[in-house]
């Protein structure tokens, strides 16, 4: 018989007792369920995350999978004082965890029953759920910083700079690289990861700006994945001819 990746056939081979079921089982739930999240090509981050949350919850409740309750989910969540975005990311995590573990595929829930006598059941639903209704779900006290707040963040960086090189100090070198790589984010709108993996070769000349020579454009190869896909590619042409001279 065919088995799915993550089913309990799999996770569980060796078909012993522990002397604790319940910690060694629920372990295997989630080992079972990372293995699935791997074949759907999910990133390593996101995989860590929700197994971080699920354990989390799992603590706060005191229970194991196959007991937890509608009730539980609600008071962590009322107990927690998270942000919008962070509430739904939670309790996603969870749900995701009980809807593979309630998979009949998997087999869990018969060897949930065999094992500790009670089997887990899905605790999210509509009602009990945050909704995604808003393209922006920051906190309303957060905003971007002002042009006056920028350059003075921006000046703060050369000035590190130009201080350490002065003194003939250690380290004006990773401090020019810090400022510049500041304002390559900024103009060219780039993610931290990114920027952080841009080489020489990404950047390309752009025929609508011949000025910037070679910092016309930026090929950025490791833009964010979506829901298991390879990295996005994407090139970002240069708007803010400050920020090319500062990478140049």
């Amino acid at each position: 018989m065919v088995r799915s990746v993550g089913s309990a056939a799999l996770v569980l081979v060796d078909g012993a007792t522990p002397p604790r079921a319940e910690p060694v089982l629920f372990d295997a739930m989630l080992e079972g369920w990372r293995r699935q999240q791997v074949s759907r090509r999910l990133g390593a981050s996101i995989i860590d995350n929700r197994e971080r949350v699920v354990r989390r919850f799992q603590a706060a409740s005191g229970g194991w999978p196959w007991s937890w309750s509608p009730a539980q989910l609600e008071t962590w969540i009322a107990a927690g004082g998270w942000a919008h975005s962070t509430v739904r990311s939670y309790q996603g995590a969870v749900a995701l965890f009980l809807g593979y573990a309630c998979d009949p595929r998997y087999g869990w829930v018969a060897e949930c029953e065999q094992r500790v006598g009670d089997r887990p059941i899905q605790i999210c639903h509509e009602d009990n759920t945050a909704t995604h209704v808003a393209d922006h779900e920051g906190r309303p006290d957060r905003r971007p910083l002002t042009r006056g707040e920028l350059q003075a963040f921006f000046d703060a960086a050369d000035d590190r700079v130009e201080r350490l090189a002065a003194g003939r100090r250690k380290g004006w070198l990773t401090a020019f690289r810090d400022a510049a790589l500041f304002k390559v984010i900024y103009g060219w709108g780039l993610r931290r990861s990114e920027a952080a993996k841009l080489e020489v070769a990404d950047l390309a000349p752009n025929p609508a700006a011949p000025e910037l020579g070679r910092l016309g454009v930026v090929h950025v190869r490791f833009g964010k994945a979506m829901r298991g896909s390879p990295p996005r590619r994407r090139a970002v042409a240069t708007v803010m001819p400050w920020a090319a001279d500062a990478l140049d």
